[in-house]
């Protein structure tokens, strides 16, 4: 009789910590444990390339990650995923490669996997791969909205919306956000992003300062942003559930 190995405790306790590996059966999150590795996110680290193949997928469980687009006029955001989702989500779809630069915007940690033991593992259970789809509708929802918040809404409560964004997926009022990724998150040039933060910070929402953010009064934040913040939290919630902290 073939015994079948367990993953450590250790891994599969903090994988959880990751909400789309919780959201797992306890098989499926075996299974997918036992080809886990640990990994740091540095701030500007690039996860995969434009048109390149994906070798790996990512599950955070702190910090945060951009899939940014660069075109010849410019470099914008085009989604984020942090301890609720996965990076690599073209395998899922069947897809090897990208248009769009995965890099981390925020310093972490993650659970990674090779891209082949992910593919071998999803082929293998329907219910894992149903999981992960309803992941991918929510990312997919999550861009809708941000298309629409960025033509419908002020650079003021949008740039709320992406600091209160950030500020789930760390630990602490306090995260490194430079002009650069803020004018990748909010589709402008960074004069504006320095306007726009100026504003929150003699709001006394925030305290900016040489590339720092510190939420000084969070629940002002979020009365300046736009509703597309909570529309896309709630989202998530209800299809891949949520993260308490």
């Amino acid at each position: 009789m073939t015994l079948k190995m367990k993953p450590p405790q250790s891994v599969t306790r903090s994988a959880t910590d990751n909400t789309l590996l919780a959201s797992l059966t306890p098989d499926d999150l075996a299974q997918i444990c036992m080809e886990l590795e640990h990994v740091h996110l540095r701030v500007h680290e690039v996860l995969y390339e434009p048109g390149e193949e994906i070798d790996y997928v990512y599950f955070p469980i702190s910090g945060c990650v951009s899939m940014v687009h660069a075109t010849g006029t410019g470099t914008v955001e085009v989604g984020t995923v942090g301890f609720e989702g996965m990076v690599g989500m073209p395998l899922l779809l069947h897809g090897s490669s990208a248009p769009t630069r995965a890099l981390v915007q925020v310093d972490g940690e993650a659970y990674r996997m090779a891209a082949a033991a992910f593919l071998r593992i999803v082929a293998m259970s329907d219910s894992a791969y149903r999981v992960l789809l309803r992941f991918a509708l929510a990312f997919f929802n999550q861009v809708a909205q941000s298309v629409a918040c960025n033509r419908l809404h002020s650079l003021e409560e949008r740039c709320a919306r992406w600091l209160l964004i950030t500020h789930d997926r760390v630990e602490g009022d306090e995260f490194r956000l430079t002009q650069e990724f803020l004018s990748f998150m909010l589709g402008v040039h960074r004069p504006a992003v320095t306007l726009a933060a100026g504003v929150l910070q003699k709001a006394g929402y925030i305290h900016y300062s040489r590339g720092r953010i510190i939420v000084t009064d969070r629940a002002g934040l979020e009365g300046a942003s736009c509703a597309c913040y909570q529309a896309t939290r709630d989202d998530y919630a209800e299809l891949i559930g949520s993260r308490s902290g």
